[in-house]
C-alpha cells in the first residue's frame, strides 16, 4: 500500500501502487511525519513539515535516505523554522522518541558543510561522518482532501501480510498465496444512496503520522500510536467516509495518532429485515464490525496500536457507536468510544437509541418497501429474487427511516445495558454529548405568521400528546416575548426537539452509566458554539453578519444546529476554505481537537499540562487551565456537564424538568427491557 506524505496541514494516507515508491525498510528507518499544526489554515504553507528518520546515520547516508523519499534534508530557511522545530523536538523528547541534547541532520546553506539542529545548540556544523537521526524535507503541497495527488514522488509503500496496499476494500480477504499490490491513489466510492454510489463501496481510509519499518519489532511496538476510528452519520441512509468535513489529517498530525474512516452499507442494502428468521438486518452494523476487525489485524503496519483504538461518530454514526458498545462481535476491538449528537427520544429519534425487533423493522419499514417496489411474493426466497433483480438506484432511493435491529447476532438487547441489567456492554471509556440546539434542524422552517404553539409543535414533528403537555406547562417551556412572534414559537419547538430527540436520552444514558459504574469512566458535554456551512443547514443555523463580522458574529443569537460541531471536532475549516469568524473559532477548534486526542491517548479528555507545554499548544493550555478539570460522571457529580465554547466550563445538568415533562427523565435507562408480543418494552410495562 502506498502512502502520500503528509502535506503541510493534511497528510492523509492516500495509498498508491507505484512500484518505484520506497518502503520504510528501503529507507532503513521508521518514518515519523511531523508538522507543528496550529489549525490556522491560512498560514499552513508557511510552516515546515518534516520526515524524521530515527535511525542514526552519517551525513552522506542521511542524504541517500532522504533521496529515496525524493526529498533532501530539511531546509532551515522557513518562516517559522525555529519555533516549529523547537516545539517538534521538544515533543519528541517528551514522548521519549529523542533524548536530551540529541542532534539531527538538517540542510546547510553551504553545500560543503554538514549541519545539525538540537534544542540545546540550535544550528551548528558537525563532522560529516558523525551519526545522528535525520530530518528530511517534506515537499508535498497543501491541498484539500478531494485532491488526491497521483505524483509518485510523494508515495511510500506499506505492507501488511502479503498485501502492499488508502482506498482499499476492507471487506475482501488479504490472506493470499502470492503478494498483492492494490491501487489506492484515490478514495473509494460511497455506498449506494439517493441515486449515487456503488455497491463495491466498502473502503477504508487511513491517515498516519508514523510508518514503522517493522511493526512486529518489540521496541517499535512501544512506539505505535493511538487510533481513532470515525463512523460517519447520515441517518443510516446517506453519507461517506471521505467528506472534507471530517477529514482526518489535522486530528492525526496535531495529536500524533492514526485516524481511520470507512464506508458502510446504507438504507435497504444496509438494514433490510424480512420475516424469515434469516434476513435480520444489521448489514451496516456488520460492516462496522468488519472494519474494526481489519483495524485490529492490520493497523500496526500503519503505525497504529491495535490495543488503543477509540471509535467515534456523529448522528447515525453516534448511534453506530452505541450499537457497537453492546455488540458481542465488536467487544474487545476498541477501548474507548465517543458518541456525538446521537438521536434518541420520541419517534423517529427513538429508532437510533431503542433498537427495533426484527418484526417491527419488517412490519414498519421493509414490508411497505417491498410492496412499493412490487416485490410482495408468497415466499421470502421469491422476495429476495425480486429485490436482487431491481436496479440498485431503485433500492437506494427508498426514503424510509432505517436502523439497527435486535438480530441476536450483532445486537442482542435493544438498549445499552448501563443499569447493570444482563446484556453485553463493552468495558470501555466513553464520552456522550450533544449541541445546545441539536433539534432545530429537525423542526422544519419557521412557523407561519398565524401559527399557534400547538400547530408549530405538531408541524415540527412533536407527537400531539407531548405538544399538549408543552402548551399546558408554559412555566416549563416558556414562549419568549420578542416582537418576532414566529421566532418565539420556533425557539420553543427547537427546545422541545432538542430535548425530546437528543439531550434528554443522552443525559439519561450517562447519568445511569455513572450511577451504576457501567463504564470505567463516562463524560458528557454540550456545544454552545457551532459552525454550520454549505447547503445542509438553513440560515437560522448561522449568526448574523455585520460590518465588523462579515462572516457572521458568533456572539449574537443563532441556533447551534445539528452537525455544527464537526468543523471543531476534526479541525477542518481549512478543508472547505472557510474563514474563522473570530478568534474563538480557532481556539475552540484547538481545544476540541486536543480534548478528543487526549481521550484517544489516555481515555481522559483533559490533556496534561506537560503534554500541551511540550507541544507548544499554549492557547489550549491556558483555556484548559482556566476551565478546570472535566470530571467523569459519578452519582456525586455536581457539575457533570462540560460546556464546549470559547470559554470552557463545567455546569449542572440542563433541562431536567423539561425532560421529565416529555417523559424522558434521567431514570429512563434504569428500567430493564423485555420482549412482549414481538416488541421491546420497559419491564414495568411488560
Amino acid at each position: 500500500m502506498l502512502v502520500q506524505y503528509l502535506n503541510t496541514i493534511c497528510f492523509a494516507l492516500v495509498l498508491r501502487s507505484a512500484l518505484a515508491a520506497p518502503h520504510a525498510n528501503d529507507v532503513g528507518s521508521n518514518l515519523q511525519f511531523l508538522y507543528q499544526n496550529n489549525l490556522y489554515w491560512p498560514d499552513a504553507q508557511d510552516h515546515n513539515s518534516t520526515i524524521l528518520l530515527d535511525t542514526a546515520s552519517s551525513h552522506p547516508e542521511a542524504l541517500t535516505a532522504c533521496a529515496k523519499l525524493k526529498e533532501g534534508l530539511l531546509s532551515t530557511s522557513g518562516k517559522y523554522f525555529d519555533s516549529d522545530l523547537s516545539s517538534l523536538v521538544q515533543y519528541l523528547e517528551y514522548n521519549k522518541q529523542a533524548f536530551p541534547k540529541q542532534k539531527f541532520w538538517v540542510a546547510s546553506q553551504n553545500s560543503s558543510d554538514c549541519q545539525t539542529y538540537s534544542l540545546e545548540s540550535g544550528l551548528e556544523t558537525a563532522a560529516c561522518n558523525s551519526r545522528f537521526a535525520t530530518f528530511c524535507a517534506q515537499s508535498a503541497p497543501y491541498r484539500p482532501n478531494t485532491d488526491t495527488d497521483h505524483n509518485p514522488d510523494y508515495g511510500v509503500q506499506i505492507q501488511s501480510g502479503k498485501v502492499t496496499f488508502v482506498g482499499f476494500a476492507y471487506s475482501k480477504p488479504y490472506t493470499t498465496p502470492d503478494p498483492v499490490i492494490l491501487p489506492a491513489a484515490f478514495y473509494g466510492p460511497a455506498c449506494p444512496q439517493s441515486g449515487t454510489g456503488k455497491e463495491d463501496c466498502l473502503f477504508l481510509n487511513v491517515y498516519t503520522p508514523y510508518i514503522p519499518k517493522n511493526p512486529a519489532d518489540a521496541l517499535i511496538k512501544r512506539k505505535l500510536k493511538p487510533v481513532l476510528v470515525w463512523i460517519h452519520g447520515g441517518g443510516y441512509t446517506v453519507g461517506q467516509s471521505d467528506s472534507s468535513l471530517y477529514d482526518g489529517g489535522n486530528m492525526a498530525s496535531r495529536n500524533d495518532l492514526v485516524y481511520v474512516s470507512f464506508n458502510y452499507r446504507l438504507g435497504t442494502l444496509g438494514f433490510l429485515a424480512l420475516d424469515d428468521g434469516i434476513i435480520n438486518g444489521n448489514f451496516g452494523i456488520g460492516d462496522m464490525v468488519t472494519a474494526l476487525q481489519w483495524v485490529h489485524d492490520n493497523i500496526a503496519a500503519f503505525g497504529g496500536d491495535p490495543s488503543r483504538v477509540t471509535i467515534y461518530g456523529e448522528s447515525a454514526g453516534g448511534s453506530g457507536v452505541r450499537a457497537l458498545l453492546s455488540s458481542p462481535p465488536a467487544i474487545g476491538l476498541f477501548a474507548g468510544a465517543i458518541a456525538q449528537s446521537t438521536p434518541g427520544g420520541y419517534y423517529p429519534a427513538s429508532m437510533f437509541i431503542d433498537f427495533q425487533s426484527v418484526a417491527d423493522e419488517y412490519n414498519n419499514v421493509d414490508a411497505p418497501f417491498v410492496k412499493s417496489v412490487n416485490c410482495t411474493k408468497s415466499t421470502n426466497t421469491e422476495v429476495l429474487k425480486c429485490l436482487r433483480a431491481l436496479p440498485v438506484e431503485k433500492i437506494s432511493a427508498n426514503p424510509l427511516y432505517r436502523g439497527p435491529t435486535v438480530d441476536m447476532t450483532y445486537l442482542t438487547t435493544p438498549r445499552l445495558a448501563v443499569n447493570k441489567q444482563p446484556g453485553p456492554l463493552a468495558p470501555v471509556h466513553v464520552i456522550f454529548g450533544w449541541l445546545r440546539d441539536d433539534g432545530a434542524l429537525f423542526s422544519g422552517s419557521l412557523p407561519a405568521e398565524n401559527a399557534n404553539l400547538t400547530g408549530a409543535l405538531t408541524g415540527a414533528g412533536v407527537p400531539p400528546d407531548l405538544a399538549t403537555k408543552v402548551v399546558a406547562n408554559p412555566d416549563v417551556f416558556p414562549v419568549p416575548s420578542s416582537p418576532n412572534t414566529t421566532l418565539n414559537l420556533f425557539n420553543v419547538t427547537s427546545r422541545v426537539a432538542t430535548a425530546g430527540q437528543f439531550a434528554c436520552a443522552d443525559q439519561a444514558i450517562v447519568i445511569s452509566a455513572g450511577n451504576h459504574r457501567a463504564f470505567p469512566s463516562v463524560y458528557a458535554y454540550t456545544f454552545d458554539r457551532t459552525y454550520s456551512a454549505g447547503g445542509f443547514a438553513p440560515p437560522f443555523c448561522s449568526p448574523p453578519k455585520s460590518a465588523e463580522y462579515p462572516d457572521g458574529d458568533p456572539n449574537q443569537p443563532y441556533f447551534r444546529c445539528h452537525g455544527g460541531e464537526l468543523y471543531y471536532t476534526a479541525g477542518t475549516l481549512g478543508q472547505d476554505s472557510l474563514p474563522f469568524r473570530d478568534a474563538g473559532d480557532l481556539l475552540l477548534s484547538q481545544t476540541t481537537v486536543d480534548a478528543w486526542g487526549s481521550f484517544a491517548r489516555t481515555y481522559d479528555p483533559n490533556p496534561s499540562a506537560a503534554y500541551l507545554a511540550a507541544r507548544g499548544y499554549n492557547a489550549s493550555a491556558e483555556a484548559f487551565k482556566k476551565a478546570g478539570r472535566w470530571a467523569p460522571i459519578t452519582s456525586a457529580s455536581k457539575t457533570p456537564l462540560r460546556v464546549l465554547d470559547v470559554e470552557l466550563k463545567n455546569v449542572e445538568w440542563r433541562d431536567t424538568e423539561q425532560c421529565k415533562l416529555l417523559g424522558l427523565p434521567a431514570t429512563m435507562f434504569d428500567a430493564p427491557m423485555k420482549l412482549k408480543d414481538g416488541h421491546w418494552v420497559e419491564e414495568h410495562d411488560a
